[in-house]
């Protein structure tokens, strides 16, 4: 089979499996990728909403046999949700393009802060959908015989699989398919939670005084201290019921329009039934009773509880409808972490915090590299931790309420310094303050208590981060500085080239009569600077008087940074079309023939090619010309942080038969 069967295969396989390209020029494309609020309440808010299948299970465990203390769990909870929230729809509306950890911290602290942010942000989303697809399956397989239980970490490792290739297909089309179970999630479970308390009513007076007596109880086993401390490791267990919360805030960028309004209204519905069901829940753990039981989760249990006294085949198929529910639920909130932690990386890509191949958009419009790294990691932490719902909760907690903290922190010091130009800025500060001091506590109140339990592990992944993060930026910033003496050494040399040319003889060289049959040059270029320039000149300098015609390329590459909405893809255009006509104006005033030609896409090999066999047929005899930097010492980072793009469109025209010629444009240290 040759190389085009095997492309052309590969690319069937691809469309059936992902989809097909969509169309960049389509004016609807942005509706067509975009959430509304429900969608988005099922996208991202169901990160938040399915937590409520092992945050409040995790803090109702943490009491050990004091349980009626709970309730004040339930309430504290309940109000560390509002205030969270609340705080999060004023970062909303002060980004209104998209106010996640990584943007508060870098706009309103420091961009190094903000790289911390991220980080630990990235983390959290690959532990988003670890934590998600592992505790779906505990809920699924808390139906099954406890023997089932082999199955459990094979059975993970196909969602994680399963949701990489949604997700490859692109947002919407991953998201709205779960939109009828994320309604039979809710269903099923305010019935269960209604069922539950009106069927108690009359038992609300004995849970009050059971919770009185237990008080009393853990005061004089532990003393008062004793007794606050378990309250707050309780609270502190159950802070993954709050982690989905940042996500919203997050993904406004992906949301419909009005962005800001959709974004609101998803926090708000996300808010009040995420409190409904944490209260809820623990309410009817004490009513029924429920303790742990191996294989089981403490949901499972209360369901089998609730149901016991109803008809076997009725209640059955309930619990297994609620389960199944359940498990889909916490798949869907994988989903967050394939949204959100692509769009991060993507961000801070293009900030240059890590490789700018992470910005890339394919040709399905979503952030593929970021979807596989997000994707591979969480199946890379399935594995290593067994899928241990207990042991990921701490690695996810302590990454989350760092990017809560750092975020809250931010909005107090932005509040602060613009008090003079805020009317509201004293409410506005509280909400807040509340929740720095709210997000703080929690943040060191899980790393003291489960530091020997997998926290010192958190830090180091997320300090290595960190460090990684630093070395790239640090390259980057040498290369940046490389580019700009390139640019200072050839940019001002052409400017005086022109202004004589014209003065020499008192007029402009008169440009040759066109002949497409002509030698002709093609020259890929990327922006109008030094190293387009120097690749020209090279090509000149290296043949002189063999070309009368000078043809420029310039794929124009559609990442997350320009993806924004119609106006921006047009001032793209029409940008690169500026850069490609300043290098034809400049080849004009010394005598040659020149024109350009530009496009835009998501694949600039693809585009480069496609051009190409455009410009074959008007050029019959061109030759192709690329520049490729040569840095002082080629290393294995250099070739990792910078696109090899000429190596690809080279072998791609050698396949056309088409002749292309890499030039070294060699830069030096500064």
């Amino acid at each position: 089979m040759d190389d085009k069967s095997q492309t052309g295969l590969f690319h069937r396989v691809k469309k059936v499996i992902i989809g097909g390209s969509r169309n960049l020029n389509d004016p609807k494309i942005y509706h067509k990728i975009s959430l509304t609020a429900l969608l988005a309440w099922v996208g991202l808010g169901a990160d938040g909403l399915s937590s409520a299948s092992y945050g409040p299970e995790e803090a109702f465990l943490a009491l050990g046999t004091h349980h009626f203390l709970s309730l004040f769990i339930a309430v504290a909870t309940a109000i560390t949700i509002f205030i969270i929230a609340t705080s999060y729809i004023q970062i909303i509306e002060l980004f209104p393009y998209g106010g996640g950890g990584y943007m508060v911290a870098s706009k309103l602290l420091h961009p190094k802060v903000g790289m911390v942010s991220g980080s630990a942000l990235l983390i959290d989303y690959a532990l988003t959908i670890t934590i998600s697809v592992a505790a779906g399956v505990d809920a699924l397989f808390s139906f099954f015989p406890f023997a089932w239980q082999i199955y459990k970490l094979p059975a993970a490792i196909f969602g994680v699989l399963l949701l990489i290739i949604m997700n490859l297909r692109g947002i919407r089309e991953s998201v709205v398919p779960l939109v009828p179970i994320f309604v039979i999630f809710i269903l099923t479970h305010v019935f269960i939670i209604m069922y539950s308390v009106i069927s108690h009513l009359l038992d609300f007076g004995t849970v009050a005084e059971a919770t009185i007596n237990d008080m009393h109880a853990t005061h004089q086993e532990l003393g008062l201290w004793g007794m606050i401390f378990l309250l707050m490791k309780a609270y502190s267990m159950g802070a993954g019921t709050y982690t989905g919360i940042e996500a919203v805030s997050n993904g406004v960028p992906i949301l419909a329009e009005p962005k800001v309004k959709t974004a609101k209204k998803t926090m708000k519905l996300m808010m009040f039934s995420l409190s409904f069901m944490v209260v809820g829940l623990i309410i009817s753990y004490l009513f029924y009773s429920v303790s742990h039981q191996p294989g089981r989760t403490l949901n499972a249990t209360l369901y089998k509880a609730i149901t016991a006294n109803w008809d076997p085949t009725i209640g059955m198929t309930f619990v297994f409808v609620i389960l199944l529910s359940e498990a889909l639920i916490l798949f869907i909130a994988a989903q967050t972490g394939f949204i959100d932690g692509p769009r991060v990386l993507a961000n801070m890509s293009a900030d240059r915090w890590f490789p700018t191949k992470f910005s890339i958009l394919s040709d399905r419009l979503v952030t593929q590299n970021g979807i596989l790294l997000m994707g591979v990691s969480a199946l890379i932490i399935m594995v290593l931790t067994n899928g241990s719902v207990k042991y990921l909760i701490v690695l996810y907690s302590i990454n989350v309420f760092m990017t809560f903290s750092l975020s809250q922190l931010g909005m107090v010091r932005h509040w602060w310094l613009f008090r003079k130009e805020e009317k509201k800025w004293k409410w506005k500060l509280a909400v807040n303050g509340v929740g720095l001091f709210l997000t703080t506590s929690i943040l060191f109140s899980v790393i003291i208590i489960k530091f020997h339990d997998g926290g010192w592990i958190t830090l180091i992944i997320t300090g290595s981060l960190v460090m990684v993060a630093l070395l790239i930026k640090k390259h980057y910033n040498q290369t940046s500085k490389m580019l700009e003496k390139l640019d200072e050494d050839i940019l001002p040399a052409i400017s005086s080239s022109i202004y004589e040319l014209e003065h020499a003889s008192g007029e402009k060289k008169p440009t040759p009569e066109f002949n497409p049959k002509s030698k002709t040059a093609v020259v890929l270029v990327n922006g109008f600077n030094g190293l387009g320039v120097h690749t020209l000149l090279s090509v000149i300098r290296t043949f002189p008087g063999v070309f009368n015609n000078y043809v420029f390329v310039q794929a124009g590459m559609i990442d997350a940074g320009n993806f924004k909405g119609a106006s921006e893809i047009e001032n793209f255009k029409k940008h690169l079309k500026e850069d490609c006509e300043r290098y034809v104006s400049f080849i004009r005033s010394n005598g040659y023939s020149a024109e350009s030609f530009t496009a835009i896409g998501t694949d600039i090999v693809d585009l480069v090619v496609e051009m190409s066999e455009e410009i074959s047929k008007k050029y019959p005899n061109a030759v192709y010309f690329g520049g490729q930097l040569v840095f002082p010492h080629e290393t294995f980072f250099t070739k990792l942080l910078h696109n090899q793009i000429v190596y690809s469109v080279q072998r791609r025209l050698y396949h056309l038969g088409f002749p292309f010629v890499i030039l070294p444009i060699r830069v030096y240290s500064v």
